[in-house]
């Protein structure tokens, strides 16, 4: 009898995929879970300027108002004039107010203390219309605006 065995070929065993299809929808699930869909399609095209000091709103009780100029349904600039878009309609200065009534009466009583009108306006928007803007909002009782911007790229 020898002392020494001969190698056996030693082969690396299989993965197991069983656990794998579990792993996949839990996953899926999670991502369902967190993602957050858009509520308001915006109708008006515009580029959000940058700003040095920005900083996140809370969600509760907050209003979008976009200034842009209209687009069709395949994103193509239809007008040369810019609107104002609450929720998903076009209307227009004098309007403006009913419109932030009728959101602030869809609120609840707590959302309706801390409403908050969010202006996203495109960075070509004249200064005078964002003006009278704010005239109706405060016509409105709406005094809490903020402006959308994004932050200022670093190079």
């Amino acid at each position: 009898m020898s002392r020494f065995r001969q190698k056996q070929k030693h082969e690396v065993p299989g993965l197991n995929l069983a656990a794998m299809p579990d792993l996949i929808f839990t996953v899926l699930f999670f991502f369902m879970i967190v993602t957050h869909m858009r509520d308001v399609k915006p109708m008006v095209r515009f580029t959000i300027p940058q700003g040095t000091e920005v900083e996140k709103a809370r969600q509760a009780g907050i209003v979008y108002l976009f200034i842009g100029k209209p687009v069709n349904g395949q994103g193509d600039v239809v007008g040369g004039e810019s609107r104002i878009q609450v929720n998903d309609r076009l209307i227009t200065l004098s309007e403006l107010g009913a419109a932030i009534e009728q959101e602030r009466s869809q609120m609840s009583e707590d959302a309706r203390q801390h409403m908050v009108v969010s202006i996203r306006a495109d960075r070509a928007t004249e200064m005078g219309l964002i003006n009278d803007v704010k005239q109706e909002l405060r016509k409105a009782g709406a005094l809490s605006i903020n402006y959308s911007a994004t932050g200022k790229q670093k190079k």
